[in-house]
């Protein structure tokens, strides 16, 4: 089945990087490229995507707008935000306002077409490589001090640092040498304790809470 992909970017070299890339896939259909959010709601009711590429840095409305107008008006669609190295604080807000991850915009075809499978599949998409930056920036957001957490094992914590470098449940059962159906309920325990609702931001806020 073809996937349709609706490309939001200003930047024409990058609408067309990436559109050559989706090409080679056979497996995607850009149905509609725009180069800010103003038109991103009409696109959505118009074209019907199944997922959406945002740009973070747009002019007259940017990625984040357009996420807190998706969320204000209730419109769920699989988001991917594109970014570069210098975008963590943005990166953040777009994850609380609703974006199934991020990428960078010279991604490769086997890495954004893994993310579009994932976030289709309705999981969260993380990319190794900007994670540890997202890491390092995360606790300009703060935290609450005051909300109380409950403790997290050692194997807790060696899941959930493992999962902030961007390995999947099958990775780090591996390099924990457990079964995958172990990690997956031991990332269960994490999300309850976390009080969250996936793994992406299990891993934000044990950051911002100092737990990992």
């Amino acid at each position: 089945m073809t996937i349709k992909l609706l490309l939001v970017d200003d930047q024409n070299l990058v609408k067309m990087g990436i559109c050559s890339l989706l090409e080679l896939s056979g497996r995607i259909s850009v149905v509609a490229q725009l180069d800010n959010g103003l038109g991103v709601i009409d696109a959505i009711e118009s074209h019907q995507p199944d997922v959406m590429l945002l740009d973070i840095r747009m002019p007259k409305m940017n990625g984040i707008e357009v996420l807190a107008k998706m969320k204000e008006l209730e419109v769920l669609l699989p988001t991917i935000i594109l970014t570069t190295f210098d975008e963590h604080d943005l990166v953040l807000e777009s994850i609380k306002l609703g974006a199934k991850g991020y990428l960078r915009k010279d991604v490769s075809l086997d890495s954004l077409m893994s993310a579009i499978d994932t976030v289709i599949a309705g999981d969260m998409c993380i990319q190794p490589g900007i994670t540890n930056q997202v890491i390092e920036n995360v606790s300009s957001l703060g935290g609450d001090d005051q909300e109380e957490l409950e403790a997290l094992s050692n194997g807790e914590v060696q899941v959930l640092r493992l999962a902030a470098a961007g390995y999947s449940n099958n990775e780090i059962a591996e390099a924990m040498h457990k079964s995958s159906g172990t990690v997956r309920n031991q990332m269960s325990f994490i999300l309850a304790k976390l009080q969250v609702r996936d793994r992406t931001r299990a891993v934000l806020k044990a950051i911002e809470h100092g737990l990992i």
